[in-house]
């Protein structure tokens, strides 16, 4: 007997990669249904290779009898349908920020603090956590089992995929207007993002900080514990899919580079690749449409103590959004809701 899904949001980036993950590993749901706005009623989605669905209107949809609702529709939308949702008996796994910071909402990354899931019945809703913090974290945290993380600084390379389709448009259109001396407006980026970089994601917050920079703050120190301190700066690059990060971190204890490298390799869904020449390193380019976070660049940091740098990639549609709440389904129904 399997399970009833629904997908939130499913004609936007994220949804569309959910329904494709939840296809390629063979989620065990006797019945997937795709919900969105009223304006997208009625258009299809693929579902794996050969099944199309129909978009149902999620507003007045009813989520009794449905066990798991995977919500990537915008913070807004969730707040309002993913309590009714969870208030019909059916799991909310949201990737919006709305829920991330709640102290009673568990913040998941499964192969980091995947135990934090059981905490799902105070609320019936599991955040996951944003793109960019995913992938830290997962790089993070062998290191910090091992010698303790103290502070941490990120510099973030973030693709346009993270704001959705009409960014990733917007490279496209900028790109081909500077070829034919027809540059066309911003209108969903702060600045030109064609062949530039623009250190502004999301809105300005009163301590100089953006409200990115202060996710990956608090999100971080919500996963892995109070104790690490995070400076993150956080910047849009003219790249489609794939975030890199420059990550440098400062140990309590010792680590080597050897060290280091044996503990990431040792850790499920990393990948390290990590030579010293031309080539020996993964781009976001490599990484789009890959499940691994990879690591590269791994190398003592002089200016402490205890330091590393390394540089670290993912593909932000699929580890740092969709594949991360499969992910927290299948531990679900692994161990939480068996039928």
């Amino acid at each position: 007997m399997g399970y009833k899904v629904a997908v939130v949001g499913a004609t936007g980036n994220v949804g569309r990669e959910i329904l494709q993950i939840l296809a390629e590993r063979e989620f065990p749901a006797d019945e997937v249904v795709a919900l969105a706005s009223q304006r997208s009623i009625g258009q299809e989605v693929s579902f794996g290779e050969d099944a199309i669905l129909s978009i149902k209107n999620l507003e007045g949809f009813d989520f009794k009898g449905y066990d798991i609702a995977l919500f990537s529709p915008g913070a807004k939308v969730s707040a309002i349908h993913a309590p009714r949702a969870a208030a019909a008996g059916c799991v909310v796994i949201d990737n919006t920020s709305h829920f991330r910071m709640d102290p009673d909402i568990p913040l998941v990354v499964p192969e980091v603090n995947g135990t934090a899931i059981a905490d799902y019945k105070k609320r019936n809703i599991i955040a996951n956590p944003n793109c960019s913090t995913i992938q830290m974290v997962m790089a993070l945290k062998p290191l910090h089992d091992a010698a303790t993380i103290e502070r941490v600084v990120v510099s973030t390379y973030q693709s346009v995929s993270g704001a959705g389709k009409a960014g990733m448009d917007e490279l496209f259109q900028q790109t081909r207007g500077v070829f034919v001396n027809d540059l066309k407006d911003h209108e969903q980026f702060t600045k030109q993002i064609a062949f530039n970089v623009i250190p502004h994601i999301d809105d300005f917050m009163d301590d100089g900080s953006t409200k990115e920079e202060w996710k990956m703050v608090v999100e971080t120190r919500k996963i892995l514990g109070d104790s690490i301190q995070v400076a993150a700066t956080c910047v849009r690059v003219p790249v489609f899919i794939g975030h890199g990060e420059s990550i440098n971190v400062e140990f309590e204890n010792s680590m080597s580079e050897a060290e280091a490298r044996k503990l990431l390799r040792a850790m499920d869904g990393v990948t390290v690749i990590d030579h010293r020449h031309d080539e020996g390193y993964v781009t976001p380019v490599e990484c789009a449409g890959d499940d691994q976070v990879y690591v590269s660049r791994i190398r003592l940091d002089p200016s402490v103590p205890f330091g590393l740098s390394m540089w670290v990639v993912a593909d932000n549609l699929r580890k740092g959004a969709a594949l991360n709440a499969v992910q927290i389904a299948e531990e679900l129904v692994r161990t939480y809701l068996k039928k």
